[in-house]
């Protein structure tokens, strides 16, 4: 049977086991004692049920126990596909444990898997966490689900469940790790791998958010050298908002697109940048020439590029230098694309076009 709202026991909170040493005496010894607090855990799994039931979809089967959730294949697809995707925050979080800012972190879980499966045409289905800390602290873990629930409910993705692990020695007093797990569905015949893009094909830029969640560990190095103030003003914005920014969903738009346009190929511009990422959707021979001019490198890479005397080839190597995602269609295309783009409200930029690749020369480069 299929229902619209979520079970009691969709989502559950399990707790890694703890090995106690021998005590020095018979005094009892609980869970707690260790440091796991499973009373906690249930006040967690309490507040977080409203966020995930927003996110419901229509498959999802309350015929379930407490160690799996059950999602029934959408009947619309005629020879259905199956794409997964799963990611982590990586080093935004420090910021976060930093700054006391917890709301966002949980839509950048969700974003960058859910824009990775993207990229092959596949719409998003269902998504799980994992959210593991020394000592939880359930409203801050209640804030950061809230976000992902945030995320999924973007995305029109059901947070079918996950897993909380409170796991003491593990973490530092007051942090945590996340990881998510995405599955999507595509038509075969609708997969979107690259391999119809030709030369004269037109590259697309859609705007990004900010830095999403790649190349932090660098971010920091450079807050740190420059001693900025996150609160200080940075172009009408406190700065710790604009390096917050949590990483854009791509999902409804590309989605619409897809329903009226033939998408060659199409690029998440993550971890590697813009150089790194397009060349995984090119067919061999043919490379992509973007040209920097199309588009204002947006004041957070400019600061970025400017405080760490940046090279021009590492910030496109690094960061998404304001483009989050690569859209590739033919020339006869570009008009209609763009139109359907901007409708969902996307920024979007002729960035470049494809070519045949010449002896030695780059898949991808800007110029």
């Amino acid at each position: 049977m299929v229902s619209n709202t979520i079970p009691e026991d969709m989502i559950e909170t399990r707790r890694n086991e703890t090995i106690l040493s021998a005590h020095s005496n018979d005094t009892p010894i609980t869970y707690r004692d260790a440091g796991v607090d499973i009373e906690a855990g249930d006040a967690l799994v309490d507040q977080i049920k409203p966020f995930a039931k927003r996110t419901m979809r229509p498959e999802v089967m309350s015929a379930i126990g407490g160690f799996g959730s059950m999602f029934a294949m959408p009947t619309k697809f005629k020879e259905p596909v199956l794409v997964s995707g799963t990611d982590g925050v990586g080093t935004k979080l420090k910021l976060a444990f930093e700054l006391n800012q917890h709301d966002t972190v949980g839509i950048d879980l969700v974003a960058m898997s859910v824009n990775d499966i993207l990229v092959q045409g596949a719409e998003p289905l269902f998504f799980l966490d994992y959210f593991a800390c020394g000592k939880l602290d359930v409203g801050t873990a209640a804030t950061v689900i809230k976000g992902i629930a945030t995320g999924c409910e973007e995305s029109g993705c059901a947070l079918v469940g996950g897993e909380t692990a409170e796991m003491p020695g593990m973490y530092p007093a007051g942090e945590y790790d996340l990881a998510g797990f995405v599955v999507g569905c595509v038509d075969k015949a609708n997969i979107i791998d690259g391999s119809n893009i030709a030369e004269g094909d037109v590259v697309l830029g859609l705007a990004s958010s900010g830095a999403h969640s790649n190349g932090y560990s660098l971010i920091r190095k450079l807050i740190e050298k420059s001693g900025i103030d996150m609160a200080s003003d940075f172009h009408g914005r406190k700065f710790k908002d604009v390096v917050m920014m949590p990483t854009k969903l791509y999902v409804k738009s590309i989605l619409g697109l897809l329903e009226t346009v033939t998408v060659k190929g199409m690029a998440h511009i993550t971890g590697g940048g813009i150089t790194e990422n397009v060349p995984r959707v090119l067919p061999k021979g043919l490379m992509a020439e973007i040209s920097a001019d199309s588009w204002t490198l947006p004041p957070l890479f400019q600061w970025l590029q400017k405080q760490g005397n940046i090279a021009d080839n590492e910030m496109y190597k690094t960061f998404n230098c304001g483009i989050g995602m690569i859209v590739i269609v033919a020339q006869a295309d570009v008009a209609i694309a763009k139109k359907i783009l901007e409708a969902k409200g996307e920024t979007v930029y002729q960035v470049g076009s494809i070519r045949a690749q010449n002896a030695g020369e780059a898949p991808t480069i800007v110029v």
